[in-house]
């Protein structure tokens, strides 16, 4: 087994206000940024990772000082894996609202000297993608070999195709969908009250308090790490199975199930922040390419100009295979390039951060094409 590779992560600072589709600004923002592998002299080997809801810019390898902390796609980008950092210049940004050091609502806002927390202004997919935008800017990225994500990344693929499209070569959204349907809304709705019912959220400001709504973050986490996983992956893996060998005829744990599901809430608690998961559910529900067409993905995908991988899996419901056909079928009557791959897998909607040799198989073979049309070999 070879050793992970050390990585570091850098700070960029941005001045100049950054408009908002709600119609507020932000300014004096950072970006938490990682980047991996030597961005070629023609600059034309950069490929952007957008992450999903509770994952961040550390995308692969470990920080020498936190070995422990694997990258969340550290299986799919490094040297010689699938995105192979030997040939592409990988960069990963933590999304402008999340928690993990780009500005979001436990930053300082400038013009209040307080942390923003419930000011901190609502924010979409297409907002990120224009940061990202900016800082490929300031990295002397014009063109994209590649614009990567799964689930809410998958959004942020797709938008960076319609809203720069002489800017990305490739869009590749992966268990993904091209707006949610009511079920995930609701889904998102029912997290959101978890939340805000909280006693200890003070209507967002609880740091001002030194307190944390726990309570709240652990049942939405509860909820959406449901949503995560096939009914066939949970069975397998819990079943009916008894956290003790009996029941306790009363209402703390009786099944491995709810222990998992605790524990798991319990866990996002503690590095997670509440108006983080706010703001980026919300995002989720926003994205609508269509919207803006009369509800036409055909003709928003007109001014797309980018070659595409659409993938999905045969257990995913929470962005089911369905949803990426019409992303497909779209694509196909806008007249783009696509290439489409569903995987039958059991692990639902997590099944795009797992290991599958298929899976993996065809994303790397899809890479080596697009490193024989940048040139870029080892």
């Amino acid at each position: 087994m070879t050793a992970p590779f050390v990585v570091t992560s850098k700070r960029f600072d941005f001045s100049e206000p950054l408009q908002l589709r709600s119609g507020a600004q932000l300014r004096d923002y950072t970006l938490a940024v990682e980047t991996y592998g030597i961005l070629n002299p023609e600059r034309s080997n950069a490929v952007l990772i957008c992450h999903a809801l509770n994952a961040s810019h550390h995308v692969a390898g470990v920080h020498s000082d936190k070995i422990n902390e694997t990258g969340w796609w550290d299986n799919m980008v490094g040297p010689g894996k699938p995105v192979d950092t030997d040939r592409f210049f990988v960069v990963g940004v933590n999304n402008l609202g999340s928690c993990f050091g780009s500005t979001g609502p436990t930053s300082t806002n400038p013009a209040t000297g307080r942390i923003y927390g419930a000011d901190f202004p609502v924010v979409t997919v297409e907002d990120w993608v224009d940061a990202q935008a900016r800082l490929a800017d300031v990295l002397g990225i014009a063109r994209f070999a590649a614009v990567m994500g799964g689930s809410l990344g998958g959004m942020q693929a797709l938008a960076w195709s319609t809203r720069y499209p002489d800017r990305v070569a490739h869009c590749i959204a992966i268990a993904s969908t091209a707006k949610l349907s009511a079920q995930n809304i609701a889904f998102n709705d029912v997290a959101r009250q978890a939340i805000l019912s909280d006693p200890d959220f003070h209507g967002g400001h609880y740091h001002e308090r030194g307190v944390v709504p726990r309570r709240g973050l652990r049942v939405a986490r509860m909820i959406g790490h449901i949503t995560y996983l096939s009914d066939d992956d949970m069975a397998e893996k819990f079943g009916r199975a008894l956290s003790a060998n009996e029941l306790q005829y009363g209402f703390g744990i009786d099944f491995e199930i709810e222990s998992y599901l605790r524990y798991q809430g319990e866990k996002f608690s503690e590095y997670f922040d509440a108006n983080s998961y706010l703001l980026i559910t919300k995002a989720l529900d926003y994205f609508d390419p269509a919207a803006e067409c009369g509800g036409d993905l055909t003709q928003a995908f007109i001014k797309a100009k980018a070659r595409f991988l659409i993938a999905s899996f045969s257990t995913d419901w929470r962005f089911a295979p369905a949803r990426s056909r019409e992303i497909v079928r779209a694509l196909l009557d806008a007249e783009r390039e696509v290439t489409y791959l569903e995987i039958d897998a059991p692990h639902g909607h997590d099944a795009f951060l797992l290991d599958d040799a298929r899976y993996h198989g065809a994303i790397r073979a899809y890479f080596e094409g697009i490193a024989m049309r940048t040139g870029h070999h080892p």
